[in-house]
């Protein structure tokens, strides 16, 4: 099914009635600050709940970090065991330079699933928005059994959902030269990444400045655009990679709910609705907002979310 949501976000009259918990269960629900290290890597990660219960991987996106997820983690941290890792070169995750470390998208992946393995994380939905699609869609190719459901927050996996904007992108991929590179020297700048928080919203106060602000400070780390150019580049293999992944999703057939921000300058709606010719049963909604669709309408966002882990993992303690 298809949905598309107004931009007024749901009153406290609509919202779920408050749990009461007690201390203990408390205490697990707050959410944790850890590093673990993965080889040249120091992972960053925030974590809540019981790990006993069905495990939720967030994996974020350009230009963001875990903190996407907070108020995500917040929401699950009562019945679900929630993990939400900065990706190499993003957040506070501490990772090698870029002759020490390849800053591919099967490298953060290797990453991501090595990190995976040392929490013992064995099985997990995986929430994903932006980068952090590609690389859910490559754990779930290398262990199909291991993903029980799919969140995609405006997390691309077609064709159809690659946006004009693409163009002077896709000249780099094709032509990688020093020229073609210099022409995208904009898009890591903190300028850029405020426009991607609030193109396509239509009431920008709605949008916390601690996310952009945040983002930019990091972005604006010696060796950071570099970084994110090479990224940039890569993408290239995660659209060539596009047709394993659709293969993936009509084998499978995992749950899968798309949370999509329609005025999305880079992902557009027919990316998400695609997602119906390879899983029929997918749940596919739009909101009225942009690329970041949970800052603006998480209160309506969140409890879907939920509703959709609820209905598709066992809840509660295993």
């Amino acid at each position: 099914m298809t949905h598309r949501y107004p931009n007024t976000p749901a009153s406290n009259a609509d919202a779920p009635p408050v749990k009461a918990i007690d201390s203990s269960s408390q205490k697990t629900q707050q959410t944790h600050y850890r590093f673990e290290k993965v080889h040249d890597v120091n992972v960053f990660y925030r974590e809540a709940g019981d790990p006993a219960a069905p495990t939720v991987l967030l994996l974020h996106g350009f230009a963001a970090s875990s903190y996407m997820w907070r108020d995500v983690i917040k929401a699950l941290a009562d019945n679900y065991h929630v993990v939400a890792p900065d990706l190499p070169a993003f957040g506070y995750t501490e990772s090698p330079e870029r002759n020490q470390y390849e800053y591919t998208f099967d490298n953060l992946t290797q990453t991501i699933d090595q990190f995976t393995n040392q929490l013992k994380l064995n099985r997990y939905a995986i929430a994903v928005h932006d980068y952090g699609a590609p690389v859910g869609w490559r754990l779930a190719l290398a262990h199909p059994s291991k993903v029980t459901a799919i969140i995609s927050q405006n997390g691309n996996a077609y064709e159809e959902g690659l946006s004009e904007g693409w163009e002077p992108i896709r000249k780099y991929w094709n032509n990688p030269t020093k020229e073609n590179r210099e022409a995208l020297s904009d898009f890591p700048t903190p300028d850029s990444i405020k426009w991607q928080y609030v193109e396509g919203v239509s009431d920008t106060g709605l949008v916390s400045p601690d996310t952009y602000t945040l983002e930019g400070a990091q972005i604006s780390r010696p060796g950071m655009a570099d970084i994110q150019l090479d990224l940039l580049l890569d993408y290239a293999t995660n659209v060539e990679k596009y047709p394993e992944f659709q293969a993936y999703f009509r084998e499978y057939q995992p749950p899968l709910l798309a949370v999509w921000g329609e005025h999305d300058p880079f992902f557009l709606p027919p990316g998400a609705e695609a997602w119906k010719r390879d899983i029929p049963h997918a749940d596919i909604r739009f909101y009225d907002t942009g690329h970041f669709a949970l800052e603006t309408h998480g209160e309506v966002i969140i409890p879907a979310i939920r509703e959709f882990l609820d209905d598709h993992l066992k809840s509660g303690v295993s």
